[in-house]
């Protein structure tokens, strides 16, 4: 083996063999972090174990008594503030600075300040009304979802972006008064649909596009008026959906199973739902450009290992992005830049940074504001932290 053009390496978790071609190596050269000890799923394992999953409860802030609503679990090692107070200047992160210590471990010292200061209630900014939910974002009158960006009125959904009026959505973008449906898009009034875009005024549908007026359809592409695959005229179709009771329940949930026989013994499945995508592969890609083992990303190009992510360039081992670019080894990191081994930051040219805020040239740091040249909340001058 040249190992110039791979590496043959054994994860240290799990034990299994993985190798890490040229490409990547060079990737990491570039992004400037250490080859991964780790297998590709275990490395998404340990980005995830920062994220904060968890049933909402009511709970109260730890600075102020002021009633909450959080995913977080009761019992913290860390204190807990509104997502407002958290963002005021009631309380300062730099308080909390602790000096390095080389006698000890700097991951222990990371995780002891950590520890220490505050983290918000909630993930998120500029919402109105959003109380029952979590990674919120630029969103009003939304309840118990997660992971959302621009929506309005949308209830039980995850991840989803500029949705309206709608219920029961997982990661669909761009659509309006829509139901139950999962990896749809553009689309309006559509219904227990999945993997389908720019659709409108349709039930069960499975990978069809630019649909209209469809019922119970799969792999439809341009077509209206049909159901179960057989186009008929306006008026056949309205008269069969006439004689369709779909304010039941009961008839709902037989349509249900219906459907997902269909979706075991008609459909014809797609190797992946890519879309728009040179020179990448995996899943969910669109609008990507060498993008490589990335799934459920778009708008990104030159990325290695990446899930969920939007306009990433020259990313790798980063989960969970958005707006960033040479970012490596980090889960949650929006509008950041060179920032290496961090999660729920937006920095700048920074390493092992935990919820900083337009950071520059911080290492080690937790709960920062716009702060330079920090090393564990403490501040130095450019000279020293440079040395």
């Amino acid at each position: 083996m040249n190992t110039k053009t791979e590496q043959s390496k054994i994860c240290k978790h799990c034990g299994k063999d993985f190798t890490i071609n040229k490409e990547e190596l060079s990737l990491y050269e570039k992004v400037d972090v250490e080859l991964p000890t780790l297998c590709f799923f275990c490395r998404v394992r340990l980005h995830f174990s920062f994220w904060m999953f968890g049933k909402f409860r009511k709970g109260k802030s730890d600075l102020s008594g002021e009633s909450l609503i959080t995913v977080l679990p009761e019992k913290n090692r860390y204190p807990i503030y509104t997502l407002h107070e958290w963002h005021s200047d009631k309380w300062d992160a730099m308080n909390y600075g602790i000096d390095y210590d080389s006698n000890l471990s700097f991951l222990k010292q990371l995780q002891d300040l950590q520890e220490k200061v505050p983290k918000p209630h909630q993930n998120g900014i500029k919402n109105t009304n959003c109380e029952w939910c979590d990674d919120v974002w630029n969103s009003r009158n939304c309840y118990l979802s997660r992971s959302m960006e621009e929506c309005e009125y949308l209830y039980y959904s995850y991840r989803n972006i500029k949705v309206k009026n709608s219920i029961d959505m997982t990661v669909c973008f761009n659509s309006e008064k829509c139901f139950d449906c999962g990896d749809c898009h553009n689309s309006f009034k559509l219904f227990y649909s999945r993997h389908s875009r720019d659709c409108m005024d349709s039930y069960f549908l499975y990978d069809s596009r630019n649909c209209q007026d469809c019922f119970m359809c799969w792999n439809l592409r341009n077509k209206r008026y049909c159901i179960e695959n057989v186009e008929y005229s306006k008026e056949e179709y309205d008269k069969k959906m006439k004689l369709l009771n779909l304010s039941s329940y009961s008839f709902i949930q037989s349509l249900k199973d219906r459907f997902e026989e269909i979706t075991k013994n008609d459909v014809v499945h797609r190797e992946n739902f890519n879309l728009k995508t040179y020179n990448s592969d995996g899943d969910y890609l669109l609008d990507v450009k060498n993008c490589h083992n990335c799934h459920t990303i778009s708008d990104s190009e030159d990325c290695y290992n990446c899930l969920r992510g939007l306009k990433q360039k020259s990313n790798i081992d980063a989960n969970g992005c958005w707006y960033s670019e040479l970012t490596g080894n980090s889960g949650s990191c929006i509008g950041g830049y060179a920032e290496k081994y961090c999660v729920w930051s937006s920095s700048r040219y920074s390493e092992y940074l935990d919820l900083c805020i337009e950071c520059e040239y911080c290492f080690g740091c937790v709960g920062l504001k716009k702060k330079k040249y920090c090393i564990l909340n403490k501040q130095y001058t450019k000279e020293e932290y440079e040395i």
